[in-house]
C-alpha cells in the first residue's frame, strides 16, 4: 500500500518553474484526484427538479421566447455538484424539460449525441424520425438516435412538454459534439413501427435473404405497453419490485448506445433498497409519489418530476402511493467499456 503522496509544495520553487516552462507537472501529487482508493469521488450530487415548480417557467418561456428563436425551448436540469447553467444531470446524462406549442414546428437537425424523450404532459405533439412519424402520449419514451433526422410538430390544443435525455456530455469531453440542419422531413403514410411491426413482445416481421433490418428498428415504446407488463410482474412476481428494461426488438440490446432505461413499479408503501450501482442515475416519476434516499439526502417526489444518484449512491426508494418511475442510466456505456460494477450496502 503506497504511503502519503508527495505534494507540489515538497518540490523547490526552481524546479517547479522548470516544469511549468516545459509544459509538462508532477503526477504524483494528483494522482490521488483522478485514482482515488477504492470508489471514485463524484462531483455529481442528488438533484431533483419538481415538474410543478418548472411547468410555470415553461409556460413563461412559451410566451418570451417564440420556437423561431429557441429552436428547441428547453429549461436545463443542472446538476446541483457542477452548478445552476451546467449542461449536466450527472457525469454523462444532460437532461432537459421542453415545450412545444399548438400549432408550433421545431426544425429538422440531426447530431452527434443520442437522445430520447419521455413525454410528461399534452396530447397532439408528435415526433418525425427519419420520416416515421411518432405520437407523443403521456409516458412515452421516443428515440432519436444519434446521426438520425428529426423534427417535432404539435396537432393539439394544449401545449406538450417532454422530458430530454441526452448523451451530449460524453460528446462535448470527447470534442464530437455537432448538428446539422435541414427542411422538415416528408412523413410515410402509415403508423409507427411500435404499432405495425412490434405491437407483441416476442414477435418481429420475417427475416429473408438479404432483407437488412434498421439499426434502431423501433422508435417509439408506448407507456400504456410498458405499464400493462409492469401491472402483470407485479401480479405474479416475487414480492420484489417490478421492472423492465426498454431493448431493442431485434437484438435485445439496449435501445441506444450509451444510455439504457429502466421502468420501475413500486406498490404503495413499498420499499426498495437497490444494490450500489457504478452507474449513474436519472430517476422520472410517470405517476405516483414516494420519498427517496440518497446518500442520506431525502427526496420527496411527486408525478412527474425528475430526480438523479451519482455512481455508487447508496438509494433506498419509498411509495407513498402506487408509483410508476423510468430510470435513465449509463450502464450500456459503462457495459462496453467492461467496467460496470455493482456491490452490496
Amino acid at each position: 500500500m503506497s504511503q502519503q503522496l508527495g505534494t507540489l509544495e515538497d518540490l523547490p520553487q526552481d524546479y517547479r518553474d522548470d516544469m511549468s516552462a516545459a509544459g509538462v507537472a508532477p503526477l504524483w501529487p494528483m494522482m490521488r484526484n483522478v485514482l482515488p482508493h477504492g470508489a471514485p469521488k463524484p462531483v455529481t450530487k442528488p438533484g431533483h427538479w419538481s415538474f410543478y415548480a418548472l411547468r410555470p417557467l415553461l409556460l413563461r418561456a412559451g410566451e418570451l421566447t417564440p420556437v423561431e428563436k429557441a429552436e428547441r425551448r428547453v429549461l436545463v436540469l443542472s446538476d446541483p455538484g457542477r452548478g445552476t447553467g451546467a449542461m449536466q444531470a450527472t457525469s454523462s446524462i444532460y437532461l432537459g424539460m421542453q415545450l412545444l406549442l399548438p400549432g408550433e414546428t421545431a426544425p429538422a437537425h440531426r447530431h452527434t449525441p443520442s437522445a430520447a424523450r419521455i413525454i410528461v404532459e399534452g396530447k397532439g405533439g408528435f415526433t418525425v424520425v427519419d420520416g416515421e412519424k411518432l405520437p407523443m402520449q403521456d409516458g412515452d419514451l421516443v428515440l432519436t438516435p444519434g446521426g438520425d433526422w428529426h423534427d417535432h410538430g404539435h396537432e393539439g390544443t394544449e401545449p406538450v412538454i417532454w422530458l430530454d435525455a441526452l448523451d451530449l456530455p460524453l460528446f462535448v469531453y470527447l470534442e464530437g459534439s455537432y448538428a446539422e440542419e435541414a427542411p422538415l422531413q416528408a412523413q410515410r403514410n402509415r403508423p409507427d413501427a411500435s404499432q405495425v411491426e412490434y405491437a407483441a413482445a416476442g414477435l418481429a416481421p420475417s427475416r429473408r435473404l438479404n432483407n437488412s433490418v434498421r439499426r434502431y428498428p423501433m422508435m417509439r415504446y408506448p407507456w400504456a405497453r410498458t405499464e400493462a407488463a409492469l401491472r402483470e410482474l407485479a401480479k405474479y412476481g416475487d414480492n420484489g419490485i417490478a421492472e423492465v428494461d426498454y431493448i431493442n426488438p431485434e437484438t435485445g440490446q439496449d435501445v441506444l448506445p450509451t444510455m439504457g432505461f429502466t421502468a420501475m413499479m413500486l406498490a404503495a408503501g413499498q420499499r426498495d433498497a437497490p444494490p450500489l450501482r457504478s452507474s449513474s442515475s436519472a430517476f422520472h416519476v410517470v405517476k405516483g409519489k414516494g420519498r427517496s434516499l440518497i446518500n442520506g439526502q431525502t427526496i420527496e417526489w411527486g408525478p412527474k418530476d425528475t430526480f438523479t444518484a451519482p455512481v455508487f449512491a447508496d438509494i433506498t426508494h419509498e411509495a407513498g402511493s402506487e408509483a410508476f418511475l423510468v430510470r435513465i442510466h449509463d450502464r450500456p456505456l459503462q457495459d462496453k467499456l467492461g467496467y460496470y460494477e455493482e456491490r452490496a450496502k
